[in-house]
């Protein structure tokens, strides 16, 4: 019988030493499109509620992200903003590809600081952006990498209004970052997400892009090839009604039928 209090302070200390471990395993590291903060942040506290996991998420452009999980960044899920990072990452084999779905779409809107001046502008064929931004900056991501800066070159290419504009453009890392220059009125003008534009009072829509002018804006979700197994009910959660009337909120379209 003396052996019994020995024994049972060793099951204690096991029980303390594994459940820092077991807590860890209830972390979901999400990698997502700087765009998707207000609503993904939404989305986990909901899912955190209702099952208990909680969650790591780094927020910045799709092209940042899908580099950094390429040279081992541990994350479990990666929401890009466009199709081609997560090509991209499927290219690299660091994507679980048949979890991928194509979750939500999105459209580009040109916007100013929220006491300028200009307002209702018509954007169609012919539109003279440099004009319009006169001696100050119009604010985008980086037309060469961020999916805002692809998607907003590839508008304004077709509509004729990329070559006198170009010198003007102030390249930021995210549309997040370009959404904050307009706010701060760093910049004149900027191209940014119409969900962006929606959760920033410093700003105002005064114009929308055509759909046409651009490819379509469509948000790929999908798990990577390291991701922990409660990631599969996480991404399930992403496409339920819940999740969808979450994002409908913030203005993003949701692409696909929703789960229960």
């Amino acid at each position: 019988m003396s052996r019994l209090p020995a024994l049972v302070s060793a099951f204690v200390i096991l029980l303390v030493a594994f459940a820092p471990a077991q807590a860890e395993d209830e972390t979901i590291t999400v990698f997502a499109a700087a765009s998707m903060k207000n609503a993904l942040d939404e989305i986990d506290a909901a899912y955190t509620a209702k099952a208990g996991v909680k969650f790591t998420v780094s927020y910045a452009a799709s092209s940042v992200l899908a580099k950094q999980i390429e040279q081992g960044a541990p994350a479990d899920v990666f929401v890009s903003a466009d199709t081609d990072w997560m090509d991209y990452a499927v290219g690299k084999k660091t994507i679980n590809e048949p979890t991928r779905v194509n979750l939500l779409g999105n459209s580009i809107v040109l916007i100013a600081p929220k006491d300028s001046k200009i307002d209702n502008v018509t954007i169609a064929q012919g539109f003279d952006l440099a004009k319009l931004a006169g001696d100050g900056k119009i604010a985008t991501g980086d037309v060469k990498s961020v999916p805002v800066g692809k998607y907003a070159k590839a508008a304004l290419e077709k509509l004729g209004a990329w070559q006198a504009a170009e010198p003007k453009f102030a390249m930021a890392e995210s549309v997040r970052a370009a959404l904050t220059l307009v706010a701060r009125g760093e910049a004149a003008l900027g191209i940014v997400y119409s969900t962006d534009a929606k959760v920033e009072p410093g700003v105002k829509i005064v114009g929308t892009f055509p759909a046409d002018s651009h490819p379509a804006i469509i948000y790929p979700v999908a798990a990577t090839t390291t991701a922990k197994p409660e990631t599969n009910d996480y991404l399930a959660f992403l496409r339920s009604t819940t999740a969808k009337t979450i994002l409908e909120k913030y203005g993003f379209k949701f692409l696909i039928s929703p789960t229960t």
